[in-house]
């Protein structure tokens, strides 16, 4: 059995890198594929769409599963349908065939980002949380650009369809190793499962609503950037598609892994005191009602110091971010983007500690799947294609234009306001 909580984390975060790669590995074989199959850039977009309409309808039914049963399992089953499906997308024939493995690997990808993240919090100190999600988070940027730089490798060598058996193998064979970890005792949601109920005691908490309002504009930019990067470049300069997703991915790991880790670090150190003066006052007697209401407090400006880091990092890298799409050359495109990431990916440990604790215990993993199911209905499930559509009737670069405002808008919806800054 898998106990200890570093090796825990250390499964969790391979298997997430894999998650990643599945994911984006259809982006850095766009161009060819759209070219085979004769598909428009609207449904190019399309294939990032049903994939999100499987993760995101799933993820909800996943989120409550894992507050009333154990989660490795359904983990374990997660990993081994996205990596069978992302395998059957290289055997495809059309439109319609290649949909439905797409929409299988979303499916698949819900349980475990649902559930596994649960898991991580589950087993790390309290003081080590936000090291603990942000390694696990870094495996987004370090996959996702695996994504671009293993399928643009296959793809110029034995060709787009190779590029995914590539991808979903290693899942398909580590999927079981899941069901090795030995879950930590929890408290459990006793009541029946109803997910309707769940959602609206979670929408009740103003500052969960703020958080996930302010991730669904950033997914919408990160999920349609990330998606048409690799195209951007192979359009907008002429580079080789290979040459687009070798120098993209690379950057991207780089600067993704930069990012990830500094917003870690940050977030733990803004937190620390906050986390400190709570833990350290629960074992007084006789004032309970005040006990809770400083914890409360406590909770609360611990959760809106993470959401000022996810601001800045916004505000910062929204700018940025459009300054690359203005670029009139691939260098100085290369050079701004490094930089945009970094500040973009800040934000990836402390809004998911904010989905975790600024909820109850017992509702953490219906928070992220609803989260899930939100982030990605209103934000990257129509941002791909959209930017799609726009690039058919108007040039890529314009098309791309539309993304910084939705960073700037994710930064204007995170910034903490004075009515939420304290109970």
């Amino acid at each position: 059995m898998i106990r200890r909580p570093g090796a825990v984390l250390a499964l969790l975060t391979g298997l997430n890198l894999l998650n990643y790669l599945d994911r984006l590995v259809v982006s850095a074989v766009l161009p060819k594929l759209q070219e085979e199959l004769s598909l428009s850039n609207f449904q190019g977009g399309l294939l990032a769409t049903v994939f999100l309409v499987g993760y995101f309808l799933t993820s909800p039914i996943f989120g409550s599963l894992g507050d009333r049963l154990p989660r490795k399992g359904l983990i374990a089953a997660g990993v081994l349908v996205w990596s069978l499906a992302t395998m059957g997308s290289g055997i495809v024939a059309g439109i319609w065939s290649l949909l439905l493995a797409r929409a299988l690997v979303g499916i698949g990808e819900a349980s475990y980002a649902t559930l596994a993240p649960t898991v991580i919090d589950d087993v790390t100190p309290a003081d080590r949380k936000g090291r603990a999600l942000a390694v696990f988070f870094i495996a987004t940027p370090v996959g996702a650009a695996l994504g671009y730089l293993v399928g643009g490798f296959v793809e110029a060598r034995w060709g787009w369809r190779s590029a995914f058996f590539v991808a979903g193998g290693p899942g398909v064979a580590l999927a079981a190793t899941c069901l090795l970890i030995a879950e930590p005792k929890r408290k459990l949601a006793t009541e029946k499962a109803d997910i309707i109920r769940d959602v609206k005691k979670l929408a009740q908490v103003d500052l969960y609503r703020k958080g996930v309002l302010g991730y669904c504009a950033y997914t919408a930019a990160i999920g349609a950037f990330s998606y048409w990067a690799p195209k951007f470049l192979y359009e907008r300069y002429g580079l080789a598609l290979a040459t687009a997703n070798f120098r993209f991915g690379l950057i991207t790991v780089v600067a993704g892994a930069v990012g990830t880790i500094i917003g870690g670090r940050w977030a733990d150190r803004a937190t620390m005191p906050a986390a400190s003066t709570s833990e350290g006052e629960t074992g007084r007697e006789g004032e309970p009602e005040a006990l809770r209401a400083r914890q409360a407090d406590a909770d609360r400006l611990r959760v809106n110091k993470l959401l000022r880091i996810c601001a800045i990092g916004s505000l910062v890298g929204g700018p940025l971010a459009a300054g690359a799409f203005l670029s009139p050359g691939p260098n100085a495109f290369f050079v701004l983007v490094f930089f945009a990431i970094v500040f973009l990916f800040l934000t990836t440990s402390p809004i998911n500690a904010v989905v975790l604790q600024a909820v109850p215990t017992e509702l953490r993993a219906s928070a992220m799947a609803l989260t899930i199911f939100s982030i990605h209905i209103f934000g990257d499930l129509w941002s791909p294609p959209l930017v799609g559509l726009l690039a058919d009737h108007l040039p890529i670069q314009v098309a791309m234009m539309t993304l910084p405002l939705a960073i700037g808008l994710s930064a204007w919806l995170w910034w903490p306001r004075t009515a939420t800054a304290t109970a």
